[in-house]
């Protein structure tokens, strides 16, 4: 099981909030109200608002006169764009700058502190957050906003949770063990769990609860407040009130679970209140940065004096618009080269991964950061060391040529590095010509619920598709016999005929052995089986291996389109081991 932070990357929301342009002296000025310090008697001091001491009528007057400018798209972006993830220093500051020309040179400073690439025009920061808003408010509204919901807040803080317990309706309810077990009835609930949160820690357990029924979650630390039996007597008893050991009216619940004064499974809960606190009002506070020392390996090429980290990287192309490609980015690490550390029965290796897209000029117009967890209990950790650790990101791109940089390490044992650099050539997907995306062997394909549609880890459209990765270039994907080749392709621009309105073109589906030549299956489907009325069909097939022997083939899709008269094909190589 491996954990991870980040998820689905979806087509980013721009910032609309105009900035006008900064010269190198309004930057100084934006810098001024933190480190600056000047003598109140100079005759700049006198002239400047920032530098003289005011009066308590001037000082009443100039906050009146604000709180009137803030009305407009300042206190927009202040209340409500940048309310989770602004500082109380950086707040204060904004409030005490006196026109518009320092407030955009604020603005403008404060996305490019959190830019992964400062001096890049682009700011993957700034888009990320803007699109986690548009989400919060399309699926947290309750009255108000999403933005200014609970769930909202911590969505936009933290991101997508890795999975959600929802519970929208409430109802019967069985108590887990750690809240005491037995039978009750709660109001609607939702439980989301994060791998980890930096500065939070590991395995983060978030609870909202809608005690009024109104769709509104807030968001508790007290895991009791779901249970609409709570107050009642004699009813919705955990195990040990069940048996006499507890009494109800002892109860005393935290994010934890449930610790009482009895006997009860949760008894021991109790020394952790203070942790549930302190957890709660971190949640809260504004994320950090994350991973700025593997930077270095990126910008300033350091030198690794520990032994390599080695690790396999696959791309895929896949269309999403005529001028937006989405690339999935599949990194493959051998968990034998992981540092493992065992406590408590459990052993834990932990990676953190930095990744980097940029134009041939240097400029940024991606990253990602994430950390992979691989947890297994300690008596089959030499198991675990035979096999492999999947981590996949996909990201939004515009047709050209740009520069993948990947830095990966191990977070047990430090000087342990692994890097990656290569050239990526996202393709342009022109409406006149026939095309398909990357043919993608994968070793686990099939479909998802209708609520993870497009979202989620290996998730493209309605499927997931887990690539299988080589360990090299020169070396083709491999499958054992016992397993199913799934291969997984999109064909884009089919010609729709005029008068039957069906796309008309063929798939020729071949596997050939590699060593005689020899071809092994060779069968075709009309494209109008899989999808009649489009211009784009999606290829998803399994092929069981069984009856392959062990050796090196290719499968090929051939795409021939009768309306247009065009055609072309794709083809990917895989070996079948014994």
């Amino acid at each position: 099981m491996f954990r991870l932070r980040f998820f689905s990357c979806i087509l980013m929301v721009g910032c609309t909030l105009p900035l006008l342009c900064s010269s190198q002296s309004q930057a100084q000025n934006a810098a001024a109200p933190e480190t600056v310090s000047a003598d109140a008697s100079s005759p700049d001091a006198a002239a400047s608002p920032l530098h003289r001491k005011l009066s308590d009528k001037e000082r009443l007057s100039q906050q009146k006169a604000l709180r009137q400018e803030l009305k407009g798209p300042y206190k927009k972006w202040l209340d409500q764009d940048v309310r989770w993830i602004i500082t109380e220093q950086e707040r204060k500051a904004f409030m005490s700058l006196s026109n518009d020309e320092e407030r955009d040179n604020f603005i403008e400073q404060f996305w490019r502190r959190r830019n992964p690439d400062p001096e890049s025009p682009d700011n993957s920061f700034r888009e990320e957050h803007y699109r986690r808003i548009a989400y919060a408010n399309e699926h947290f509204y309750a009255g108000e906003p999403g933005w200014m919901t609970d769930r909202g807040h911590i969505y936009i803080a933290y991101g997508q949770p890795d999975s959600i317990d929802s519970h929208p309706t409430g109802g019967l309810y069985n108590r887990k063990i750690e809240e005491g077990g037995g039978t009750t009835t709660t109001f609607p609930f939702e439980d989301w769990h994060y791998k980890h949160i930096d500065g939070i820690g590991d395995n983060v357990d978030i609870e909202f609860v809608d005690t009024c029924q109104c769709g509104e979650y807030h968001m508790t630390y007290n895991r009791g407040e779901k249970d609409a039996l709570l107050h009642v007597p004699g009813v919705g008893l955990t195990n040990a009130e069940e048996l006499g050991e507890a009494k109800k009216s002892d109860r005393v619940y935290s994010m934890f679970g449930l610790y009482d004064k009895g006997t009860g499974p949760g008894a021991s809960n109790q020394s952790k209140d203070f942790d549930v606190m302190e957890q709660y009002y971190k949640l809260l506070a504004p994320p950090p940065i994350k991973f700025t020392d593997l930077e270095e390996f990126m910008t300033s090429h350091k030198i690794l004096t520990g032994p390599f980290f080695p690790f396999d990287v696959r791309t895929d192309f896949v269309r999403v618009t005529d001028d937006t490609g989405l690339v999935p980015i599949t990194l493959q690490i051998h968990n034998r080269d992981i540092t493992f550390n065992t406590k408590d029965g459990v052993s834990r290796g932990t990676v953190h991964i930095l990744g980097r897209v940029s134009t041939i000029t240097g400029r940024i117009v991606q990253t990602f950061e994430d950390t992979v967890e691989v947890d297994q209990p300690a008596e089959l950790l030499q198991q675990t060391m035979q096999g492999d650790s999947v981590y996949w990101k996909a990201l939004p791109l515009r047709p050209g040529r740009y520069r993948l940089d990947i830095v990966i390490k191990d977070v047990n044992n430090q000087d342990h590095v692994g890097t990656y650099a290569r050239a990526l050539d996202v393709p342009q997907y022109d409406d006149d010509h026939l095309a398909v995306s990357s043919l993608i062997l994968a070793d686990k394909m099939e479909p998802v619920p209708t609520r993870q549609i497009g979202t989620g880890n290996f998730v493209i459209g309605n499927t997931y598709v887990r690539p299988r990765v080589s360990s090299s270039a020169a070396k083709p994907a491999s499958f054992h016999r016992n397993q199913n080749l799934n291969f997984w392709m999109q064909v884009y621009n089919l010609g729709i005929d005029t008068k039957s309105k069906h796309n008309d073109a063929m798939l020729d589906f071949q596997v050939q052995d590699m060593a005689t030549h020899k071809m092994l299956l060779n069968t075709t489907e009309p494209t109008s089986k899989i999808n009649a009325n489009s211009d784009q069909v999606t290829v998803e097939k399994s092929l069981p291996l069984a009856s392959l022997q062990p050796g090196k083939y290719q499968v090929t899709i051939h795409v021939k389109d009768d309306v247009t008269n065009q055609q072309l094909q794709q083809s990917a190589p895989f070996e079948v081991l014994q």
